[in-house]
């Protein structure tokens, strides 16, 4: 193992130039650099802030809700038959999900770089919900940028986005997804860099934001971590949560890289097949390029492009993945396994009618891998998920989708 290796991966930095191993960086045109180095400084600058540090402490305890407790799903454990399976509850946090942790951070860190706007893409709704609660929080404009097909999927969070005072602008170019979302949201961005911040919704991006979202993320690693060895006297056998970007999942996973017992997992939507085009596995079948001004494993055709992708859940349909969990790939700190649509979908089912909990659709493809391998494991083994948020925005779509009567046919937990 390497001198690097042997380093503390819970408080991982990318070097000078922002990279995680090969990973990272900021491949950006030179104007646009020097405002990303900018935000680097004054981020840099902030997070040793004591009073920065303080009101945004407060503020997740007082605004958030936090600490999130961590919940012991009995039920669906004494089901499966194997390990028991514990909740990191994100669903729980003000806004209903993780998000709301590193948009509290940017839109502190706008205001205090005196930006008048913060800019954002969205493909679940679910950063975009909790960045229009932190603008009207500091009183903040903000523009969020949607896939066509994402606002229709998520209408229930884009008129949360538009009580809350944000205009919600349709991207209808291309897949009118996430991907195309953030293309609209960097060409809007470029037009007024000065006086808006664009405040990225996961750990992708050029550096300094999957550092930055990452550091504002971590919070729930450290929370879980320290929760479970209180409830438990031990940490968990294993640590799991989806991945897209990879933003609720690196916050969760900071808590236990150091510890070498704890066996981290990232699932990827595997959608409806693995033909391209028909899932977001990024891990599982990408290779290394540049996407939106950062190198990292990369759902691409042959001249580099990025492909297409699907995803049930919006908030997973992403090409690219975040390059600090491209390095833990390569490193073999953090195993990347996949679920499919229908695995996840009945995941959601079976966490709603066996715990009253209803999980994103994001979120319930962690829980559909728990599923799929606690019943193998001994009982006294212990798998903690995070539950990155709750699933209120896709109920129409799954009812349409996967209706009930075909759940009940099914009933496979309880056969």
């Amino acid at each position: 193992m390497s001198q690097q290796n042997k380093m503390s991966l819970n408080t991982q930095q990318p070097d000078d130039k922002g990279y995680f191993g090969e990973y990272g960086g900021a491949v950006l045109p030179p104007d646009l650099a020097k405002i990303m180095n900018e935000i680097t400084d004054s981020y840099n600058e902030i997070k040793k802030d004591d009073a920065f540090i303080k009101e945004l402490t407060m503020l997740q305890q007082t605004y958030t809700g936090r600490p999130s407790p961590i919940y012991h799903a009995k039920r669906l454990s004494s089901a499966l038959g194997g390990a028991q399976i514990y909740l990191k509850r994100e669903d729980l946090n003000h806004t209903g999900a993780h998000k709301i942790n590193h948009c509290l951070g940017e839109v502190l860190l706008a205001k205090k770089m005196g930006k008048k706007k913060v800019i954002a893409e969205t493909g679940a709704g679910q950063h975009g919900v909790a960045l229009a609660t932190a603008a009207a929080l500091v009183g903040l404009e903000c523009d969020i940028y949607m896939g066509e097909v994402d606002v229709a999927k998520q209408a229930p969070n884009v008129r949360r986005m538009q009580v809350l005072g944000a205009k919600v602008v349709s991207v209808t170019r291309g897949t009118k997804t996430l991907k195309d979302a953030v293309d609209a949201a960097f060409e809007a961005y470029l037009e007024d860099p000065v006086t808006t911040l664009y405040a990225i919704g996961s750990v992708v991006g050029p550096h300094p934001f999957p550092m930055m979202v990452r550091d504002f993320q971590s919070v729930v690693g450290r929370e879980a971590r320290e929760q479970f060895l209180a409830a438990n006297g031990t940490l968990p056998d294993k640590v799991i949560a989806c991945v897209g970007g990879g933003s609720n999942a690196i916050g969760i996973f900071s808590g236990f890289l150091d510890d070498e017992d704890v066996q981290i997992i990232g699932v990827e939507p595997g959608g409806r097949s693995s033909a391209p085009g028909d899932h977001a596995a990024t891990m599982t079948y990408g290779k290394k390029g540049t996407i939106h001004g950062f190198e990292c494993y990369l759902l691409q055709d042959e001249k580099g492009d990025p492909l297409p992708v699907y995803s049930i859940a919006s908030g997973l349909d992403y090409p690219g993945v975040g390059p600090q969990h491209c390095y833990l790939h390569d490193i073999k700190r953090v195993e990347y396994v996949k679920a499919t649509d229908r695995e996840a979908l009945v995941a959601f089912y079976d966490l709603s009618r066996l715990e009253g909990i209803i999980p994103a659709l994001e979120s319930s493809h962690a829980l559909a891998h728990a599923i799929r391998i606690a019943p193998a494991l001994n009982p006294e083994q212990k798998l903690l998920i995070n539950l990155s948020g709750r699933g209120d925005k896709d109920m129409d779509y799954v009812l349409e989708h996967y209706p009930l009567e075909e759940y009940e046919q099914q009933r496979l937990l309880f056969q």
